[in-house]
């Protein structure tokens, strides 16, 4: 199957100004050289801390962020330095999805223009047909038609979710990227909202770029998962391998830190010392050496390679795992 999207050695590094002419002295390396790929219809959970730069790749390769350096192919076409009017096709397929559904709808529109609009700009129908498009996109996400005179500030969390999940899917996209759509909802609304991108996906046959800081989210959604830490992927494998053979130190520290939901089972915890350090000034060799419980010398000086050892399984350690 060829890939919908391959990223390729992708970098986004911002200037960091220092001094009275605000001269770019250090960069903040917030994406470090990620490779990375995703089929059609397919999902790929990206996991990290947050500062880990998910979020940078997110909006990098949905282009609202050109990258400093690396391509993004999008069915082939290498889209990383398209710019203007040459970009605005790939706009319809690929869409995003935000954090905080407050912050990213005007809540100065009703949810009808919200939803109006991206079909506007690209000239879709006309008035009648786009208020068509706007009540059957609020019937698809679970809203009643009445919703569409109404403004952001008078629904709920998930519900404004549910606005930004229509808004998505508005000019029927291939790509979603997901940057950490549950995180900011209530525990008991966050599985309503992963049912309906799931369903989304089955009728939509819709690819996600999935980003989480829990693994346990991104458990029954991702077909694959792509662990990332300091702008760098270390690991990835398929869905459930990730949980029953993590290879990576990293990796299974994040999955230590799991709630257990049985009282009577004890998880193993694995508490990591320090802080994520600054991208601006990333440590040598394995940027995760500092905090690694298993690390050796040459962690210190020598930075691993994301090697596959066995098929859709790689990381970056130079710990050889049976």
């Amino acid at each position: 199957m060829k890939p919908l999207l391959q990223v390729s050695d992708l970098q986004m590094h911002f200037p960091v100004r220092e001094g009275i002419l605000l001269r770019a002295r250090k960069f903040n390396r917030a994406v470090d050289g990620v490779s990375l790929h995703i089929n059609p219809g397919e999902t790929l959970g990206l996991v990290g801390e947050s500062g880990c730069g998910k979020s940078t790749l997110g909006r990098c390769i949905s282009r609202l962020y050109t990258p400093t350096a690396g391509s993004i192919l999008f069915a082939g076409q290498d889209i990383s330095r398209l710019r203007g009017k040459a970009l605005l096709p790939y706009r319809r397929d690929i869409q995003m999805i935000f954090q905080d559904p407050m912050e990213s709808l005007n809540a100065r529109h009703t949810v009808g223009e919200i939803l109006e609009e991206p079909l506007v700009i690209h000239r879709m129908g006309d008035k009648a047909q786009r208020m068509a498009r706007v009540r059957q996109l609020l019937d698809i996400v679970g809203l009643p038609a009445r919703s569409v005179t109404r403004y952001p500030f008078e629904f709920s969390g998930g519900q404004r979710q549910r606005i930004g999940i229509a808004r998505a899917i508005a000019l029927n996209p291939r790509l979603i990227v997901c940057d950490e759509p549950v995180s900011a909802l209530d525990v008991s609304i966050q599985s309503q909202i992963l049912n309906l991108l799931n369903d989304l996906q089955q009728e939509l046959g819709l690819a996600y770029l999935f980003i989480a800081h829990d693994l346990a989210v991104v458990k029954h959604i991702s077909d694959r998962v792509a662990i990332m830490y300091l702008g760098n992927i270390v690991e990835y494998a398929a869905g459930e391998r990730v949980y029953s053979e993590p290879a990576h130190p990293y990796t299974r520290s994040l999955i230590a830190a799991i709630p257990v939901p049985d009282p009577h089972r004890k998880a193993q915890r694995q508490v990591l010392a320090g802080d994520v350090p600054s991208p601006i000034n990333p440590p040598a060799g394995c940027h995760f050496h500092p905090r690694c419980p298993e690390v050796m010398e040459r962690c210190r000086s020598e930075a691993p390679e994301l090697i596959a050892r066995e098929h859709d399984h790689a990381y970056a350690c130079h710990l050889e795992r049976d």
